[in-house]
């Protein structure tokens, strides 16, 4: 078995390539949950894993191997099913999948499919899927992905054997994504993502421009793109989906698909709109710490030495005063006060403050 395609998939999933390559070892399950938050790389060691059993039962191993790690494979043993929206279609479940599993393989002894977003599947999908999943032909597997897997039945769940894949990151950035999150998981999966770590930054940066007295360049437009884009996004999934349950026969009109994709818009917007605003008083408070000497109590540990060069000279009482003052703006937002301009009045006070 040449391995190297599945170690350099599971570079930073420890657990899981021990796992999956004590499964190669012997004979692989029937059904895997591979389950992770997003972006931990389980798309990569799935089509790896693939690779791996397709490879063992062909006459060619490495041809089989090789045809089954491009994407799109052509391997006509490799089955990859994706939503193609917000949800998976469940004609393309019971077509792709639970049917198809039924044929003997075109070539070599194995097929596999695999579920990308199983979470998405609907319920009837997913109970359709259980017999697959109980009674599957001896040279089927199959492999789900979940980053949700309070979407997953937990019929199907107990009938996998479950892959855990752990948040990329260093240790310092995991460790102050959990304490930025507070205890909230999927806060904590969103700060490790791209998008999570840009919001990150652009707090950063708007903040730093205010010790800076650099706030004629508008730094907060920056945070109020990054919450549009999250808005707009999810505006786009949520139409998808009703547009895809009034297809299945659920009944909405036009204008309640338009107005419930528009409320789901409205909530991811204000939702990183507030992270935002949290991530600019808890570097604030960092400020104070640092300078208090109480790093112990630092939440963004892995930006210590980006704090200690800004608390030169900084008293950390105007540090405290400012994470007060960002507080009181993000509250001030529920009268409906302009965003922009809360924004713009709340880092000029913050650098009249630290001028002063």
């Amino acid at each position: 078995m040449s391995d190297s395609p599945l170690l350099e998939a599971t570079e930073n999933q420890a657990r899981a390539r021990v796992a999956l390559k004590a499964a190669l070892a012997g004979e692989p399950s029937h059904a895997y949950l591979f389950r992770g938050p997003r972006g931990a790389g389980k798309r990569a060691a799935a089509r790896a894993f693939a690779a791996e059993v397709l490879a063992a039962a062909a006459a060619d191993p490495e041809d089989a191997r090789r045809r089954a790690l491009l994407d799109p494979s052509p391997h006509p043993d490799l089955v990859w099913l994706a939503p193609t929206g917000a949800q998976h279609m469940v004609e393309e479940v019971r077509e792709r999948v639970i049917r198809a599993a039924a044929y003997r393989p075109f070539e070599g002894g194995k097929r596999v499919f695999v579920i990308q977003g199983a979470e998405a599947m609907r319920d009837e999908s997913q109970n359709a899927l259980l017999k697959t999943l109980e009674e599957p032909p001896e040279f089927v597997h199959l492999i789900l992905l979940s980053s949700d897997q309070e979407g997953l039945l937990e019929t199907v769940a107990s009938r996998c054997q479950a892959i855990d894949f752990a948040p990329e990151g260093e240790p310092d950035e995991i460790a102050a994504a959990a304490r930025l999150a507070a205890g909230d998981l999927e806060r904590a999966r969103l700060l490790l993502s791209a998008r999570g770590r840009e919001l990150r930054a652009e707090a950063e940066r708007c903040v730093g421009a205010a010790l800076e007295g650099e706030c004629a360049g508008a730094p907060w437009k920056a945070l109020l793109d990054r919450a549009q884009a999250a808005g707009g996004d999810a505006e786009d999934a949520a139409r998808e989906a009703l547009e895809e349950g009034a297809k299945a026969g659920i009944k909405r009109s036009a204008k309640e698909i338009s107005d419930g994709a528009k409320r789901a818009g409205r909530r991811r917007r204000t939702e990183i709109l507030e992270l935002g605003f949290e991530l600019c008083a808890l570097w604030l408070r960092d400020l104070a710490a640092v300078g208090a000497g109480a790093e112990e109590v630092v939440f963004n540990r892995d930006r210590l030495e980006k704090l200690r060069a800004q608390t030169e000279g900084l008293d950390p009482a105007l540090a405290r005063r400012g994470a007060e003052l960002v507080q009181e703006t993000q509250r001030g937002l529920e009268l409906n006060v302009s965003e922009e301009l809360a924004l713009e009045a709340l880092f000029f006070r913050l650098e009249a403050l630290f001028a002063s």
